[in-house]
């Protein structure tokens, strides 16, 4: 027999069962003269069992309002629990709310302590916008009484979040609320309802009510830093710093927190949170790929080393990510071979071509160019993003070897099959400048832009260059005010705009910029452009300390060793 047939019959079966079982008590022939209980079928017959098979046939073969009308009338006949709620199920899937309604009632009616038989009556209500009509199903919830009470004032946001009248929302839950002043989730419910409408003052008021009645619910602490964020960034983080020093155990708390932290670049503070999770909760794999993520942003390589291992033995499930980051680590210590043993474990998922790409280029940082650019002619990738990706990097490592030409020859050839691959024209316009094919390099950039209006990177390097390598310098400055505009606090912007105004004899304005630059990355250029502009200004000590630590920290970058070679130093 057919698997699918045999657990239908099965099914009707136990159906008949229930509908032949015989009425011989006192409190069934009670039920009986119940409308809610209206007695059963005597027998499973011909036609009823037509109709249960037409309704499973139809909902296996996705028929989706046949399966839930012929499903309505036998729950209409049957009056069986089990067939109103599946009659009500198969409505919902058919989007049939009338319907839908109209089986969730005869549900709670046959089975009137259901919850989850009001909740789907109430989301069909809601979701038809009959908001009114929902009231006396929350308040049966809220009759059962006890420990459930709690728990329907939380599920009240989520039931009546798709309310279109938001304000009909809130006052439904207020009167709700009304009677129940000494439960917290009341007042957490009237809260998220005063939050949707943007009374965030008064949900806040909620909450501290709430918080009284309740001082380490967590919900309530998550809810009042949502309302908080209304007041200014630093509201929630402050509240929740002063909550978990008097709940320390409040873990989603700590965690909303320990993100903030990492959001406002205070990673210290934040590596110290996430340890704190890790410590609580020692075999989550997440929170240990967490803590490892930011001591890598600290250049903190062991720990983020240890990190990363732990999470890959607690068997986070997708380690190809986790090997990934553990061949990063190896290869900022420029241990290539560590570094390729680990890209060469990624044999599964999506990171299997970023691996390849990766080993590519570790085994082209040990000088092996040749075997580097053999082992990326082997790849078979297929879609014209993963080939650019293979381009890209083929034109990099010829790049990082000074092979200039040859870099362009690979852009070009894949710009021949995707010539508006913006990536490719503005790989191709860096490689352009360095062998001075300015002209080039201006018009695959105005093609970029043609093509990204929104790109900063690429107005700012056509903005740089003009600036540095002709005398459109003026030119030069209205593509770098494009770029601020679109990324006010790029450090690499603000040090072009710096140099510009440099180069058109502005040395104050260029000195603020470029302290700008360099406070928000230190990086070896953007100090050997401060470090020229103040040697300019007069104040010589500053541009010998600027350059003088940037030396230590990168020494053979070419710039920074050509402007200090200019100045003598």
């Amino acid at each position: 027999m057919n698997a699918k047939l045999s657990v239908l019959v099965l099914t009707l079966f136990s159906l008949g069962a229930c509908a032949q079982a015989p009425a011989v008590t006192s409190s069934a022939a009670k039920a009986a003269a119940d409308p809610a209980k209206t007695a059963r079928p005597s027998a499973l017959t011909g036609q009823v069992l037509y109709q249960f098979l037409l309704a499973e046939i139809a909902s296996q073969r996705g028929d989706r309002k046949l399966a839930a009308d012929a499903y309505a009338d036998l729950a209409r006949k049957t009056r069986d629990v089990r067939v109103a709620r599946r009659a009500a199920e198969l409505a919902i899937y058919a989007n049939n709310l009338p319907q839908a309604v109209d089986m969730a009632r005869l549900w709670t009616a046959l089975e009137p302590k259901s919850s989850e038989a009001r909740q789907l009556l109430i989301s069909s209500l809601v979701r038809l916008d009959r908001l009114a009509e929902t009231k006396p199903q929350f308040e049966a919830m809220l009759a059962m009484g006890g420990p459930s009470v709690g728990e329907v004032f939380l599920q009240l946001h989520g039931l009546l979040a798709r309310s279109k009248n938001k304000s009909a929302a809130l006052s439904l839950v207020k009167e709700l609320a009304a009677a129940y002043p000494s439960v917290p989730e009341a007042h957490m419910a009237v809260a998220q309802g005063e939050i949707a409408v943007g009374q965030n003052d008064r949900a806040l008021v909620e909450l501290d009510a709430a918080l009284r009645l309740s001082p380490g619910l967590e919900n309530a602490a998550l809810l009042k830093g949502q309302a908080l964020s209304s007041l200014g960034d630093g509201q929630p983080m402050a509240y929740w710093k002063t909550f978990l020093a008097e709940h320390p155990e409040a873990s989603r708390v700590r965690l909303l927190y320990a993100r903030g932290l990492t959001k406002a670049s205070r990673f210290e503070e934040a590596k110290g949170e996430f340890e704190t999770l890790v410590k609580n909760a020692p075999q989550s794999a997440e929170l240990h790929l967490t803590v490892g993520l930011l001591a890598m942003q600290m250049n903190d390589l062991d720990g983020a080393e240890q990190q990363f291992s732990q999470a890959l033995a607690l068997g986070y499930p997708d380690e190809g990510l986790i090997q990934m980051y553990l061949g990063q680590v190896a290869e900022v210590r420029q241990r290539y071979d560590l570094a390729l043993d680990w890209y060469r474990k990624v044999t599964a998922g999506q990171y299997v071509l970023q691996a390849r790409l990766k080993m590519a280029l570790a085994l082209a940082k040990q000088k092996k160019v040749d075997e580097a650019m053999a082992s990326l002619e082997q790849l078979d990738v297929s879609g014209e993003a993963d080939a650019n990706k293979v381009a890209q990097t083929k034109a990099q490592i010829l790049r990082e070897g000074g092979r200039y030409r040859q870099a362009i020859d690979v852009l070009s050839l894949a710009l021949a099959k995707t010539p508006d691959a913006g990536e490719l024209l503005y790989d191709r316009a860096m490689i352009e400048e360095k062998v001075d094919q300015l002209a080039e390099m201006e018009a695959d950039l105005r093609h970029v832009i043609e093509l990204q209006p929104d790109s900063a990177h690429a107005y700012n390097a056509l903005g740089y260059t003009l600036v540095d390598r002709t005398a459109r310098v003026e030119e030069g400055i209205v593509l770098l005010e494009k770029a601020l505009k679109l990324s006010p606090d790029d450090p690499f912007i603000l040090d072009s705009m710096g140099w510009a105004q440099y180069r058109a004899g502005r040395l104050a304005d260029a000195a603020d910029l470029l302290r700008r630059a360099y406070s928000g990355r230190a990086d070896p250029e953007i100090a050997a452009h401060l470090g020229e502009v103040l040697w300019q200004k007069g104040a010589k000590d500053e541009a010998k300390q600027v350059w003088q630590a940037a030396a230590k920290a990168d020494p053979d970058n070419d710039l920074l060793r050509k402007t200090l070679s200019r100045f003598g130093q």
